[in-house]
Protein backbone atom coordinates (compact mmCIF):
# COMPACT_ATOMS: atom_id res chain seq x y z
CA UNK A 1 0.00 0.00 0.00
CA UNK A 2 1.25 3.49 -0.87
CA UNK A 3 0.54 6.33 1.53
CA UNK A 4 1.57 9.96 1.75
CA UNK A 5 4.28 10.75 4.28
CA UNK A 6 3.26 12.24 7.61
CA UNK A 7 5.53 13.80 10.21
CA UNK A 8 5.08 10.65 12.31
CA UNK A 9 7.02 8.79 9.58
CA UNK A 10 10.14 10.98 9.86
CA UNK A 11 12.37 8.56 11.80
CA UNK A 12 11.42 5.55 9.66
CA UNK A 13 12.01 7.49 6.41
CA UNK A 14 15.35 8.72 7.77
CA UNK A 15 16.33 5.13 8.66
CA UNK A 16 15.31 3.77 5.24
CA UNK A 17 17.23 6.46 3.37
CA UNK A 18 20.39 5.79 5.34
CA UNK A 19 20.01 2.01 5.15
CA UNK A 20 19.40 1.94 1.41
CA UNK A 21 22.01 4.57 0.57
CA UNK A 22 24.71 2.22 1.86
CA UNK A 23 24.67 0.85 -1.70
CA UNK A 24 26.47 4.05 -2.76
CA UNK A 25 29.41 3.55 -0.39
CA UNK A 26 32.50 2.82 -2.45
CA UNK A 27 30.59 3.54 -5.68
CA UNK A 28 30.06 7.28 -5.70
CA UNK A 29 33.08 9.58 -5.40
CA UNK A 30 34.58 9.36 -1.92
CA UNK A 31 34.35 13.12 -1.49
CA UNK A 32 30.55 12.91 -1.89
CA UNK A 33 30.05 10.08 0.62
CA UNK A 34 29.47 10.82 4.30
CA UNK A 35 27.79 9.10 7.21
CA UNK A 36 25.01 9.32 7.71
CA UNK A 37 24.41 9.77 4.01
CA UNK A 38 21.48 12.08 4.78
CA UNK A 39 21.59 13.67 8.23
CA UNK A 40 18.28 14.40 9.96
CA UNK A 41 18.77 18.13 9.41
CA UNK A 42 19.13 17.62 5.65
CA UNK A 43 16.01 15.46 5.50
CA UNK A 44 14.09 18.18 7.34
CA UNK A 45 15.45 20.79 4.90
CA UNK A 46 14.35 18.63 1.96
CA UNK A 47 10.84 18.47 3.38
CA UNK A 48 10.80 22.23 3.95
CA UNK A 49 11.98 22.73 0.36
CA UNK A 50 8.80 21.09 -0.90
CA UNK A 51 9.70 17.45 -1.38
CA UNK A 52 6.58 15.37 -0.77
CA UNK A 53 7.46 11.83 0.27
CA UNK A 54 5.32 8.79 -0.36
CA UNK A 55 5.77 5.57 1.59
CA UNK A 56 5.29 1.97 0.51
CA UNK A 57 3.97 -0.18 3.33
CA UNK A 58 3.97 -3.96 3.70
CA UNK A 59 2.21 -5.41 6.73
CA UNK A 60 1.78 -1.86 8.08
CA UNK A 61 5.57 -1.27 7.97
CA UNK A 62 7.18 1.35 5.73
CA UNK A 63 9.73 -0.43 3.53
CA UNK A 64 10.27 2.09 0.74
CA UNK A 65 10.12 5.84 0.20
CA UNK A 66 10.22 8.15 -2.78
CA UNK A 67 9.83 11.89 -3.06
CA UNK A 68 8.25 14.14 -5.64
CA UNK A 69 8.92 17.84 -6.04
CA UNK A 70 7.25 20.38 -8.31
CA UNK A 71 9.70 22.80 -9.90
CA UNK A 72 8.03 25.32 -12.23
CA UNK A 73 7.58 23.46 -15.54
CA UNK A 74 8.85 20.01 -14.46
CA UNK A 75 8.41 17.49 -11.67
CA UNK A 76 11.40 15.91 -9.96
CA UNK A 77 11.55 12.44 -8.47
CA UNK A 78 13.77 12.71 -5.42
CA UNK A 79 15.26 10.34 -2.86
CA UNK A 80 14.07 6.93 -3.99
CA UNK A 81 15.00 4.29 -1.42
CA UNK A 82 13.89 0.77 -0.49
CA UNK A 83 15.14 -1.06 2.59
CA UNK A 84 18.12 -3.21 1.67
CA UNK A 85 16.35 -6.44 2.67
CA UNK A 86 13.34 -5.58 0.48
CA UNK A 87 15.12 -4.67 -2.76
CA UNK A 88 14.22 -6.41 -5.98
CA UNK A 89 10.57 -6.99 -5.03
CA UNK A 90 9.05 -4.28 -7.24
CA UNK A 91 8.56 -1.73 -4.46
CA UNK A 92 10.53 1.02 -6.20
CA UNK A 93 8.64 0.46 -9.44
CA UNK A 94 5.30 0.71 -7.67
CA UNK A 95 6.32 3.95 -5.97
CA UNK A 96 7.64 5.39 -9.23
CA UNK A 97 4.46 4.44 -11.10
CA UNK A 98 2.34 6.04 -8.42
CA UNK A 99 4.33 9.27 -8.27
CA UNK A 100 4.36 9.75 -12.03
CA UNK A 101 0.54 9.64 -12.02
CA UNK A 102 0.51 12.66 -9.69
CA UNK A 103 1.75 15.07 -12.35
CA UNK A 104 1.08 15.99 -15.96
CA UNK A 105 4.44 17.76 -16.24
CA UNK A 106 7.62 16.22 -17.63
CA UNK A 107 9.44 14.17 -14.97
CA UNK A 108 13.17 14.40 -14.33
CA UNK A 109 15.32 12.21 -12.10
CA UNK A 110 18.89 12.87 -11.01
CA UNK A 111 21.16 10.14 -9.74
CA UNK A 112 24.84 9.34 -9.43
CA UNK A 113 26.58 8.53 -12.73
CA UNK A 114 28.24 5.45 -11.19
CA UNK A 115 25.01 4.06 -9.72
CA UNK A 116 24.44 1.70 -12.66
CA UNK A 117 21.63 -0.16 -10.87
CA UNK A 118 19.68 3.08 -10.36
CA UNK A 119 20.13 4.18 -13.96
CA UNK A 120 19.03 0.75 -15.19
CA UNK A 121 15.98 0.85 -12.90
CA UNK A 122 14.82 4.18 -14.31
CA UNK A 123 15.54 3.13 -17.90
CA UNK A 124 13.49 -0.04 -17.34
CA UNK A 125 10.63 2.28 -16.37
CA UNK A 126 10.86 4.34 -19.57
CA UNK A 127 13.26 7.12 -18.57
CA UNK A 128 16.10 8.13 -20.88
CA UNK A 129 19.46 9.68 -20.07
CA UNK A 130 19.85 13.26 -21.24
CA UNK A 131 23.08 14.42 -22.85
CA UNK A 132 25.83 15.85 -20.65
CA UNK A 133 25.46 19.51 -21.60
CA UNK A 134 21.71 19.47 -21.02
CA UNK A 135 22.17 17.43 -17.83
CA UNK A 136 24.39 20.15 -16.38
CA UNK A 137 21.87 22.86 -17.26
CA UNK A 138 18.98 20.87 -15.77
CA UNK A 139 20.84 20.16 -12.53
CA UNK A 140 21.77 23.83 -12.19
CA UNK A 141 18.19 24.94 -12.93
CA UNK A 142 16.07 22.52 -10.91
CA UNK A 143 18.29 21.12 -8.15
CA UNK A 144 20.31 22.79 -5.41
CA UNK A 145 23.44 20.65 -5.49
CA UNK A 146 27.14 21.52 -5.43
CA UNK A 147 29.14 21.66 -8.64
CA UNK A 148 30.98 18.44 -7.70
CA UNK A 149 27.67 16.61 -7.57
CA UNK A 150 26.71 18.02 -10.96
CA UNK A 151 29.98 16.66 -12.37
CA UNK A 152 29.30 13.17 -11.01
CA UNK A 153 25.57 12.84 -11.71
CA UNK A 154 23.22 12.06 -14.57
CA UNK A 155 19.67 13.15 -15.32
CA UNK A 156 16.99 10.93 -16.79
CA UNK A 157 13.77 12.23 -18.35
CA UNK A 158 10.41 10.70 -19.15
CA UNK A 159 8.78 10.79 -22.58
CA UNK A 160 6.96 14.07 -21.81
CA UNK A 161 10.27 15.93 -21.60
CA UNK A 162 11.35 17.68 -24.76
CA UNK A 163 14.15 20.08 -25.60
CA UNK A 164 11.47 22.73 -26.08
CA UNK A 165 10.87 22.83 -22.33
CA UNK A 166 12.20 26.10 -20.96
CA UNK A 167 15.04 25.16 -18.68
Amino acid sequence: MIEKYTSADFQVVYDIINDASSAYKGIIPADRWHEPYMPEKELQEQLEDGIEFWCYKQNNEIVGVMGIQEKSDVTLIRHAYVRTIRRGLGIGGKLLSHLTTLTSKPVLIGTWADADWAISFYQKHGFKLVEKELKNKLLQTYWSVPERQIETSVVLADSKFTLNNPA
